[in-house]
């Protein structure tokens, strides 16, 4: 069962995901909060698996939100649910540990599906926004095709949010060399951050949810 915490401080919002995601047989709503500090103080006692996670709160922002618990250490798997289709908030909330961002126009499967897909270790982005993120910095097809077999791996697991460490253990290879996977990682494909190279990913088709 997925747990979940949703936070919106529209009221009839979080009541209607609220219907939608109770009638999974496999989700749960475990807690819901009004504003930033209301969500901080009970998503702890409730220890929801997602977060379902407005960008926009009347006493803070989302992304604060989300990087407060990400400090915790430990944390629920944050999804950002807004009306911003602003590339930088989407930067903004990938750095913060949000492991998906879904515009409020999205259809109810699409939300429910995405909070599955996060639970089990992927990113998910709007290839909407994957696209503006890349906007004055996508590389050129060959930069694909530069990529070895093993710097595939490293970049599908990237996309699924998984850090060095953690990269390192699923590949059995040291951290050391991941890191260096990494930089060429991104070297290759003219990319900023690894949420940039975990979006063009996404839009390239190179991750799916299978993978």
């Amino acid at each position: 069962m997925i747990r979940i915490f949703l936070v919106d401080d529209h009221t009839v919002l979080r009541q209607g995901l609220r219907l939608i995601l109770d009638e999974q047989e496999d989700m749960e709503v475990v807690g819901e909060a009004g504003t930033g500090q209301e969500a901080l103080r009970l998503i702890p006692q409730v220890a929801p698996d997602v977060v379902l996670l407005d960008i926009h709160l009347p006493d803070m922002s989302g992304v604060d939100v989300a990087r407060s618990l990400q400090s915790r250490g430990g944390q629920p798997h944050i999804v950002m649910l807004t009306v911003s289709d602003r590339h930088r908030d989407l930067i903004e909330a990938m750095r913060a540990g949000a492991r998906g961002y879904l515009l409020k126009s999205a259809s109810a499967e699409h939300v429910v599906s995405a909070i599955r897909q996060v639970y089990l270790g992927s990113v998910v982005l709007p290839q909407s926004l994957a696209a503006k993120m890349l906007e004055g910095s996508e590389p050129a097809e060959p930069g694909v095709a530069e990529l070895t077999e093993r710097e595939l791996e490293v970049l599908r697991l990237i996309a699924h949010g998984l850090g060095n460490k953690e990269i390192a253990a699923r590949l059995s290879l040291s951290e050391n060399t991941v890191k260096t996977h990494v930089r060429n990682i991104l070297s290759k494909l003219n990319a900023r951050s690894r949420a940039e190279a975990a979006a063009y990913a996404v839009k390239k088709g190179l991750v799916t949810s299978n993978d």
